[in-house]
């Protein structure tokens, strides 16, 4: 597939593993005169099988080597709403102290608006959620002064999931550190909220941050304490917390070259996720850790093909019934990795099939997503082309 980036983000993630040419090569099977010359710009296309190949040799994920879809619909990555987003994040030093919020403030719409950012984010509309970030920020910190013990922490509470949801944010934007700093401020008002679950929860988004950061063995050590130091799990909120934990870490053991140890914890995940619906719940949905035995499935079937165990993929994926919470970005991902798993064994119907229905769940996303297009190159480059692989290379512009 051609990226202008991939030379540039294998360069950085080589140097991020502290790995030289010649030890990436020998870690994944790849040559290092291929390694060369794609860091160097002189080639700027790989095959599917080299780029899974030189990901499994950094640990990292496929997305991270060949970068996210566009987060924001202009493609401007330091767009105007993009910096008032960080400048909400960091405010300016020495800057004025909140005002206490006016009688006609509503924590409950807050807490509302703020949810709803969590359902635009899962559903992939980035720019939407930059637009309303700033405001909601500047709300919740206003709430913090409020001279009522409940409401102020309630107001930390919030402000907590509204740092957490621009940390969320900045990762896709490829803004890591950003990401992490706004993470780190998200937990120290988390610790002020008085929800017990608010610190595991935004440790959870942390931890993903250090994978994504190839920080893999940080990774792992943050989602297992967290998990760990909370203890019973007897409310719905609390077991989906723990279990969003155990799949973060079961992530970073695979992409460590653990996949059996991964395998196992996915196993008992997906045990426990059977109980969610059992247990109380207590809080809404939209603010709590994705975590149900659809979605614990779909990371089944994402770190099977992740790592070169295709027919485990489709064989977890076949009959699958998604539950209604699933967001719908999960849902888009299972698509798209049961079309990889399909790829790999060879099954080239399978795959188009699959991406023509990835085309009509997500047709904009899989139109910007570089592994879908890589998908689709490699099966353009068979001498066999199956009934409807001819449009899906027109749509994401790879006939040639």
């Amino acid at each position: 597939m051609a990226n202008d980036d991939l030379g540039r983000n294998l360069r950085r993630l080589r140097r991020l593993a502290s790995l030289t040419q010649e030890e990436l090569a020998d870690r994944s099977d790849v040559s290092v005169d291929v390694i060369r010359q794609l860091e160097q710009g002189r080639k700027h296309s790989a095959r599917l099988p080299t780029l899974h190949a030189l990901v499994n040799g950094l640990g990292v994920e496929l997305t991270t080597l060949l970068g996210d879809p566009p987060a924001v619909s202009s493609g401007e990555n330091d767009g105007p709403r993009f910096v008032a987003m960080r400048r909400a994040v960091m405010p300016v030093l020495w800057g004025p102290e909140p005002a206490p919020p006016t009688a006609d403030f509503s924590p409950a719409r807050l807490r509302e608006q703020i949810a709803d950012g969590w359902t635009q984010y899962h559903s992939a509309e980035f720019d939407t959620v930059m637009k309303a970030l700033p405001d909601l920020i500047s709300h919740a910190r206003t709430a913090t002064a409020s001279a009522d013990e409940d409401d102020r922490k309630a107001g930390f509470a919030v402000l907590a999931k509204a740092l957490q949801l621009a940390g969320h944010v900045a990762v896709r934007m490829g803004k890591t550190d950003l990401a992490l700093t706004s993470l780190e401020r998200a937990i120290g008002a988390a610790g002020q909220s008085g929800d017990p679950l608010l610190v595991p929860m935004i440790v959870n988004s942390v931890a993903w941050t250090y994978q994504r950061q190839g920080r893999l063995d940080d990774a792992l050590s943050i989602a297992l304490r967290a998990a760990a130091e909370m203890g019973r799990t007897n409310t719905a909120d609390a077991l989906k917390v723990w279990g969003a934990l155990t799949m973060s870490a079961a992530t970073s053991a695979a992409r460590s070259g653990d996949y059996e140890r991964a395998a196992a914890m996915m196993e008992m995940a997906e045990k426990e996720a059977a109980r969610v619906s059992k247990l109380p719940e207590a809080g809404d949905n939209r603010m709590v850790s994705v975590f149900s035995p659809s979605s614990v499935r779909i990371e089944r079937v994402r770190l099977a093909v992740q790592y070169g165990h295709p027919q485990d993929a489709l064989a977890l994926a076949k009959g699958m019934r998604l539950s209604k919470d699933t967001p719908p970005s999960w849902r888009t991902w299972l698509l798209l990795d049961v079309a990889r798993a399909h790829t790999d064994t060879g099954d080239a119907a399978g795959a188009v099939k699959t991406l023509e229905s990835l085309r009509r769940v997500a047709p904009t996303w899989m139109q910007h997503h570089t592994l879908a297009v890589a998908i689709v190159r490699d099966l353009w480059n068979l001498p066999n082309h199956p009934p409807g692989l001819a449009a899906l290379a027109e749509f994401l512009g790879v006939r040639e």
